[in-house]
């Protein structure tokens, strides 16, 4: 297949651009960088955009068997005017665009798959969330009977973050071309930089202890499964007509954090970690320009549909998961 991936040079996009061309898929990569990363050896191709308007790519777009949009701006900042402005507009104005530009294609690609999160699930600690009885968050000054009415502002932000991003999916008509709404938790990746390689650096320096309360749940997923879900929707993408186009990519067994992080110290043997309060976090966020509703929101999320059609994971625990990433980190 040929398969474009705008936002394609992050870490989840080269590890998809990866994966995809060791299985012998032609890879094309849309970046605003002048970063080329494996395009280098030759791997696969990076072409240039300002992800607002048409241009050269879309010819490429028109010759393509699947798009798999990952553009986004990182969440990993404070949710100030400026961020919360770029956070949405580099989500809808772009999924918007790449749906203009499939719809206007004379031979349109017959799947788009675009990047969304499940933080749009509300905050919960009792009942999973999955795609077919899951529900979604509050979108901010709309408090309903599901969310607590003492939740942070900037959780509820997150929602509307996820709402801009899939409603500017949902927008434009591509009759010829399946859409598909990846709800993708965590990816972890020995990869540095990465939400595992942050967490593991506080767990190798004795910080890794229960964050917060310790009850909100941690959804995660490998990133081997990751491709692996992707391999499937590319084969069989209509498994999701039945969901409206939502697919949780997530492991099957979100845990609270206190549990995550003592696996997680444990896979490195490390038998301390120092416990962080609410304050405590809040007042590291501040210092390091971040938000404590990436660390304090509950995310439990399950991959019904996945597991509904058959979708078998290789690393369905954390405990496994947990063992498998640090022996690659340390290899």
């Amino acid at each position: 297949m040929r398969i474009l991936i705008p936002g394609g040079t992050g870490q989840i996009g080269t590890i998809l651009a990866r994966h995809l061309t060791d299985a012998g898929h032609t890879v094309t990569l849309l970046s605003r960088s002048s970063a080329k990363g494996d395009a280098a050896a030759q791997r696969w191709t990076v072409l240039g955009w300002d992800a607002k308007t048409p241009g050269p790519w879309v010819e490429e777009l028109s010759r393509t068997d699947a798009v798999i949009n990952l553009c986004g701006r990182s969440v990993n900042c404070r949710y100030n005017a400026e961020n919360r402005r770029l956070m949405i507009e580099s989500r809808s104005v772009t999924a918007r665009l790449i749906g203009e530009a499939i719809a206007a294609s004379p031979t349109p690609p017959p799947i788009w798959m675009n990047a969304s999160t499940s933080t749009f699930y509300r905050d919960t600690r009792d009942q999973p969330n999955d795609e077919f009885t899951g529900i979604l968050g509050d979108l901010p000054g709309h408090r309903g009977e599901h969310e607590a009415a003492d939740l942070p502002e900037t959780w509820s932000f997150s929602i509307s973050v996820a709402h801009a991003w899939e409603e500017a999916v949902a927008a434009v008509n591509t009759p010829n071309t399946r859409k598909i709404r990846l709800r993708s938790s965590m990816t972890m990746s020995p990869d540095k930089h990465g939400v595992f390689d942050v967490l593991s650096s506080l767990v190798r320096t004795g910080l890794g202890g229960t964050q917060g309360s310790g009850t909100q749940f941690v959804s995660w997923i490998h990133a081997h499964d990751y491709c692996r879900a992707t391999d499937l929707l590319l084969a069989q993408p209509e498994i999701t007509d039945e969901t409206d186009g939502v697919i949780n990519l997530t492991a099957p067994e979100p845990l609270p954090n206190r549990d995550f992080m003592r696996l997680l110290r444990g896979a490195w043997h490390k038998g301390f970690g120092l416990p962080a309060t609410k304050p405590m976090l809040e007042i590291g966020a501040l210092f390091m320009r971040t938000e404590t509703e990436l660390i304090l929101k509950s995310r439990r999320v399950v991959p019904a549909l996945l597991e509904k059609h058959g979708f078998r994971f290789d690393f369905p625990t954390w405990r496994e998961a947990a063992a498998d990433l640090v022996a690659r980190s340390k290899a």
